[in-house]
């Protein structure tokens, strides 16, 4: 009877202190938050640190987490991207000691076995990189671009580029075309420069900022919002998606509750380089520009040999062979993966293909492009006004007669986008969820220009979910085609160098590719096609070259035999 007693008022006491705590919001408030820093820890553990990321952050959020089932993928992928080691940048570095355009030089090497260049031979270029003051460069780690072209015929094509470690290159190119070919070589970064550029995106991940709205009756108030913020977690606004678990967050409002946030919106940039690191980032100096051949840069290309031995270059002690995606000639796309591409060159031949079908597409600006370009080569096409931002949507067109519907969603957060209402802020994998697909549906998506700003943690995390969702579409569906963008190369200024350069799209484009390698989808070369065209790089591609991805598209849609 006496434990009986005494154990009926502890039960009383427990529960009163339970209910004062949970009645009091800041008490539960800091429980949950201490939760969920306790789990945030559970989950870091699994994280896989490279040599020269910087040590995790104690804070609530981190930049380099990616979910623990994911933990070996990212370990691998991390390794697959890894970059050669470049040098040191110091505070008083010396702008002579680096990689310098105008001193460095290629060479065109002979045809192994001599004589005359055929059809089906592979070219090989030798680069060698020097500094200001003409010395040959020791280490590797730049950022070269190597194109063969032809600007009589609008033939051109991309070549690999071999880093051999010790300031020398080698591009390799296959001839594709009959007549002349001429080799042009960019220097886009020095490897000083890349060391700069990694380690802006380790320390200042957060240089960009984005700012949302909260709104209740006559008070408005706006914090500043990022997929990871330096606070401890009772000053912030959490909005994890709860299906995809991919994290985003926003300083608490004075006043109003988190529930009360209404928009999204990219606010800005914050850091500046030192003026020492922006010399390495000069535009006809050492960023994306030309270097010079040493001799001739012009060959003439004769027929295909009816015998012709297929070799493969090992000059360096390894085997180089171009492996290009595809080339374009008299302007037009010629796909090298098997894929037929066909002309469709007006609205009738647009239609016809596209009769019946479901158009989804998803991402950034680059794939509205493609909105874009459709609703205005063909008219039955109509815009339906959703009232809804034209730059982010959602968006819609329906063609009636043809029974074609198409749409548009922009890509959820860390989207860099003009004021957006967050209720039409959607992952992608969400909305690949709510795909049913089948026979008569093709979805489209590209992810990849925003988040050249972070870790590659962050990116790997957003692809890793929407793979998931993909795979669950095509599990489900089979007979959906899925299309992918990749990213592409731009021009280029020292801000942009610090935001979406070409060296952090290069790096997300090759994670792109390896994380759908085994997914039954169709990769959208944009790289190849935008690097291989004699326009200039652009992020929104001309329409030129627009016209050829969507004839690429319209040709996996309709196969004609």
């Amino acid at each position: 009877r006496f434990s009986l007693k005494y154990g009926w008022i502890f039960l009383l006491l427990a529960f009163c202190v339970l209910w004062v705590m949970f009645s009091n919001p800041n008490i539960a408030d800091h429980i949950v938050a201490k939760l969920a820093e306790v789990n945030q820890s559970n989950i870091s553990s699994f994280d896989v640190k490279s040599p020269t990321e910087p040590p995790k952050p104690t804070s609530f959020c981190s930049f380099h987490s990616v979910l623990p089932e994911d933990a070996l993928e990212l370990e691998f992928l991390k390794n697959y991207i890894t970059w050669p080691e470049t040098p040191s940048v110091p505070d008083n570095f010396s702008l002579t000691d680096t990689s310098h355009a105008a001193h460095s030089t290629f060479t065109i090497l002979p045809r192994d076995g001599g004589g005359s260049w055929h059809v089906g031979d592979q070219l090989e270029v030798l680069i060698k990189i020097n500094d200001f003051n003409g010395r040959p460069k020791k280490s590797g780690g730049d950022v070269v671009f190597a194109r063969l072209h032809n600007p009589t015929v609008h033939a051109g094509v991309v070549g690999k580029v071999f880093d051999h470690h010790n300031g020398s290159y080698t591009a390799v190119f296959p001839l594709l075309w009959e007549g002349s070919a001429q080799v042009e070589v960019t220097l886009v970064h020095s490897s000083e420069a890349v060391t700069v550029l990694d380690r802006v995106n380790q320390e200042e991940p957060g240089r960009i900022f984005f700012q949302s709205l909260f709104h209740s009756g006559s008070v408005t108030e706006a914090t500043n919002c990022n997929v990871c913020l330096k606070a401890p977690p009772e000053q912030l606004c959490n909005f994890t998606d709860t299906r995809t678990r991919e994290p985003w967050f926003c300083y608490k409002p004075k006043t109003l509750k988190c529930e009360h946030r209404i928009t999204h919106a990219f606010k800005g940039y914050v850091p500046q380089p030192t003026a020492k690191e922006a010399k390495l980032f000069q535009s006809g100096v050492n960023l994306k520009t030309s270097i010079q051949s040493s001799e001739p840069s012009r060959i003439s290309i004769l027929p295909k040999l009816k015998e012709m031995k297929t070799f493969f270059s090992d000059r360096n002690g390894e085997a180089m062979r171009a492996n290009p995606a595809g080339y374009y000639y008299q302007g037009a796309w010629r796909a090298l993966d098997g894929t037929s591409v066909h002309q469709f060159n007006n609205a009738t031949a647009i239609s016809q293909c596209l009769k019946g079908k479901v158009l989804h597409l998803y991402g950034d600006s680059t794939v509205r492009q493609w909105f874009e370009f459709l609703i205005a080569k063909v008219p039955d096409l109509k815009k339906f006004d959703l009232k809804t931002p034209p730059q982010t949507g959602p968006l819609m067109a329906l063609d009636y007669k043809n029974n074609i519907l198409l749409t548009f969603r922009c890509h959820g957060p860390p989207l860099r986008a003009y004021t957006l209402p967050v209720s039409q802020f959607h992952f992608v994998a969400n909305e690949l969820d709510s795909v049913v697909g089948g026979a008569n549906t093709v979805v489209i998506f590209g992810v990849w220009a925003h988040f050249g700003v972070y870790p590659v943690e962050v990116y790997i995390r957003r692809l890793l979910s929407i793979r998931r969702a993909v795979v669950r579409l095509l599990t489900r569906a089979p007979d959906t085609l899925v299309v992918i963008r990749t990213g592409n190369p731009k021009r280029l200024t020292l801000r942009e160098s610090l935001t979406t350069d070409d060296y952090y799209a290069l790096q997300r484009d090759k994670i792109l590719r390896a994380i759908f390698k085994e997914v039954n989808v169709k990769l959208l070369d944009a790289w190849e096609m935008t690097q291989a065209h004699y326009l200039p790089h652009d992020l929104h591609p001309p329409q030129p070259i627009i016209k050829n991805m969507i004839d690429v598209i319209l040709s996996h849609i309709c196969p004609q035999r």
